[in-house]
């Protein structure tokens, strides 16, 4: 597999935003970025097929903006583009299965609705494992890039084994010099559940054991990556909102489980609330 970031482009705002924050990202690899448009052939016989010169003119002028928009804020950096026909969820897995990450835009509903990451969107993440970032707009600078990067925020599930999302936001925050938060949230253990009136004590000491075992999970990531300062927190409650409120302003890292159920493969509720209501960008990894 070669290494390169991939960024689907559709002509959106969206995907501009996410062709430059897919640059800068493959900058900060040191890998080439490559640019990807689907075009989506109609199925209905009622409508009829582009022709292949027409259709590939088309994708070009699709990809010309966010083209250029790279190659003026990236001028060294390794840019190929390429288009295809399909579904774009089926092309897009493809695509990510042969780079190191997978770059899309997602749309802001509002403060109080979030953002919407569309169909493509959610089809093409249960459908790869390699990770996605979905990338608002808000998130892009006009024009000047960062030189500096603010906190990272990495959600931590303390019962699984999250090495491949450890990986990614270590190495994420390694690359930027940047600080990394892990958050883990849970529920009280089922023991401390069962009793109506829990001692405020034995609550404390739970919170405490959670804490120690979040301690020891990010303990070896620490000795791996020194350069990296890590902060940890353990809370109670739904991790979904406590993760969209600490990533006001800072990138997010989640996990997704591989598990499959009866219907296909599904985001779970955790990644579904990020995705759709922190303001930031979020990485999705797949893992387990």
């Amino acid at each position: 597999m070669k290494h390169l970031v991939t960024v689907g482009a559709d002509g959106s705002p969206e995907s501009r935003a996410a062709a430059v924050w897919g640059a800068k990202e493959a900058s900060l690899r040191e890998v080439p970025l490559r640019l990807v448009h689907v075009i989506d052939w109609p199925i209905s016989p009622a409508v009829p097929r582009l022709d292949c010169h027409t259709a590939g003119r088309w994708a070009d002028e699709v990809l010309a903006a966010p083209l250029e928009d790279v190659r003026r804020r990236h001028p060294h950096l390794e840019v190929t583009t390429r288009h295809l026909s399909g579904r774009p969820a089926a092309a897009l897995a493809v695509e990510a299965a042969g780079a190191d990450l997978l770059v899309l835009g997602s749309r802001s509903l509002g403060s109080l609705l979030g953002f919407l990451v569309g169909t493509v969107g959610t089809a093409t993440l249960v459908a790869t494992e390699t990770p996605v970032t979905l990338v608002r707009v808000a998130a892009v600078p006009e024009d000047a890039e960062p030189t500096r990067y603010g906190e990272m925020i990495v959600g931590v599930d303390i019962h699984e084994a999250p090495d491949k999302v450890l990986a990614f936001a270590f190495e994420a925050a390694a690359r930027r010099s940047c600080a990394l938060r892990a958050i883990h949230s849970g529920k009280l253990p089922r023991a401390y559940r069962s009793f109506p009136n829990v001692d405020p004590d034995n609550e404390r000491e739970a919170g405490r054991s959670v804490a120690q075992m979040l301690d020891e999970l990010l303990e070896p990531w620490r000795r791996k990556f020194p350069s990296v300062n890590v902060d940890q927190v353990a809370l109670m409650g739904p991790a979904g909102p406590h993760l969209v409120q600490a990533s006001a302003d800072a990138n997010l890292v989640v996990g997704r489980h591989l598990r499959r159920s009866p219907l296909g493969a599904r985001l779970g509720p955790v990644t579904h609330a990020v995705l759709h209501h922190a303001a930031a960008s979020v990485a999705v990894v797949a893992h387990g």
